[in-house]
């Protein structure tokens, strides 16, 4: 083998590198997300726009209480961040494991496919909808924000 051409080979190493430069750009923006809502606090008033689902009916969204949950987060306060929307806290969990398994499988050179069927879309629509009832039902008090 040639000098040059050993120069022009790539290691095992850094193809795994550049395989992991998706997974790990979009950590870095979600890291970078969950920073600024760390250090920008939603809890005061002006910072960030008013849900505009909770104003023009006055019920909460599945969203509402999702940025005073990523501030919780970011400062290491689960059961706050739970208390503030407990579907946005599964929702990073989730996001988690998920990307964790998409960045194993691009560091072994293996496709990631994430094709959810018709069953489990409705069945996250369910679970969003039932959410997004029950935190506006009396009962439901311990899921508003």
């Amino acid at each position: 083998m040639s000098e040059q051409t050993e120069k022009t080979e790539k290691t095992p190493r850094s193809g795994a590198l550049r395989r992991l430069a998706v997974p790990l750009g979009v950590l870095g923006g979600v890291a970078l997300a969950f920073a600024y809502v760390g250090a920008v606090d939603p809890n005061e008033p002006g910072h960030y726009p008013a849900c505009p689902f909770l104003q023009l009916t006055g019920a909460y969204c599945p969203g509402c209480g999702g940025l005073r949950s990523a501030h919780a987060v970011a400062h290491g306060d689960f059961a706050g961040a739970f208390g503030a929307n407990a579907l946005a806290v599964v929702g990073y969990a989730l996001f988690a494991v998920i990307w964790t398994v998409w960045a194993v499988r691009a560091a072994r050179g293996r496709a990631v496919s994430l094709a959810l069927g018709r069953v489990q879309l409705w069945i996250v629509g369910g679970v969003v909808l039932a959410f997004t009832v029950v935190r506006n039902l009396p009962f439901g008090g311990f899921l508003t924000p």
